[in-house]
């Protein structure tokens, strides 16, 4: 059946459009950035964490994020390894060098929670 009107074809074809776009989205997978991210996500969990609760570390600060506790923290990586770090002060950003002690493992132990100790 042909639509009659051009605002019932216009209809039709985004239907159809949206369609296709969903056939090819499930036949590409995911995207090289997902692939990549799944590909460390399990390297980690292969591995022990190269921290140790009680600990302090020093490392950058990649990104500040909501964390799950509703308040920004301070991302940063020590060996590869994925610490969250609160009771950040005002005014640390994106580059800034600090220094955590870490206070917990998440479940997986693919990262940590820690909190701010003092800007190196």
């Amino acid at each position: 059946m042909i639509p009659s009107s051009p605002v019932a074809a216009g209809i039709a074809a985004v239907v159809v459009l949206l369609g296709l776009l969903v056939i090819v989205r499930r036949i590409r997978g995911p995207s090289a950035d997902a692939r990549e991210s799944k590909r460390a996500h399990d390297a980690a969990q292969e591995r022990d964490p190269p921290v140790s609760i009680g600990e302090t570390y020093e490392f950058g600060v990649t990104e500040l994020t909501d964390h799950h506790s509703g308040t920004e923290v301070a991302v940063g990586k020590v060996e590869g390894f994925v610490v969250f770090t609160e009771d950040i002060p005002n005014g640390i950003s994106k580059g800034d060098v600090i220094r955590a002690k870490v206070l917990s493992f998440n479940e997986g132990r693919t990262s940590a929670d820690a909190t701010f100790v003092t800007k190196a």
